[in-house]
């Protein structure tokens, strides 16, 4: 059983994993045109990931926002490594079968099966095949804050998210805005995106560390 002091400390797996993309088109600038097709055309062309992310999660009673950095990396379809770093570590690892969650300060590791885990949630979106429409209903956003936005609702809703809105830059991804079905929205920036870096095999494998208390499948 997760206690309270633990699920206060894992913002980022109810982001990424939760359980770790408005009805009616609004008006499009000509400049800002095609959110849907630069979701499709970034995930078709982005094979790895490396980006550095800032996160802010503001809860339904308007609580004092939560702020947590780290780093991101992918490598598509299925593999991803979701490592926070302030204010406290925790490290999220996909390696396509399973997904670990690992908190360094508690000593525990969560395991879940890949598919069970991911169904719905931005990392089936982010680190899933080409085929984005077969999960998610995409609708164009228009233009805000100097960016191209989609919005993407999943088809299936037992990934713990209502819908995931994604800010292009050009051609890179430059934000995401998630709504969990607590009413909870977390907003993420990339200052730091690379696209299809060099990634070692080993960036998305996982051990559990000796002595961790390991739960799960």
């Amino acid at each position: 059983m997760t206690t309270p002091a633990i699920a206060s400390r894992r913002p980022f797996l109810r982001t990424l994993c939760a359980a770790l993309a408005l009805p009616g088109l609004l008006a499009v600038s000509p400049a800002f045109a095609g959110g849907v097709e630069k979701l499709k055309s970034f995930l078709e062309t982005t094979h790895t990931l490396r980006a550095d992310f800032s996160q802010t999660v503001t809860t339904r009673s308007g609580r004092k926002p939560q702020v947590t950095t780290g780093q991101l990396l992918l490598s598509r379809p299925g593999k991803f490594r979701w490592e926070q770093q302030k204010p406290y570590p925790q490290l999220l690892v996909g390696d396509g079968e399973k997904i670990w969650l690992y908190d360094p300060e508690l000593k525990q590791v969560t395991v879940k099966k890949f598919t069970q885990a991911l169904s719905g949630t931005p990392a089936a979106l982010l680190a899933g095949d080409n085929n984005v429409e077969k999960r998610f209903t995409l609708t164009e956003q228009g233009e805000r804050d100097g960016l191209a936005w989609v919005e993407a609702v999943p088809k299936q809703t037992d990934g713990g998210f209502e819908r995931i809105r994604l800010g292009f830059g050009g051609d890179t991804l430059r934000a995401m805005e998630l709504t969990d079905s607590f009413g909870q929205t977390t907003s993420l920036t990339f200052p730091k995106l690379e696209r299809n870096p060099s990634l070692p095999p080993a960036t998305f494998r996982f051990t559990p560390p000796a002595g961790a208390d390991v739960t799960g499948e």
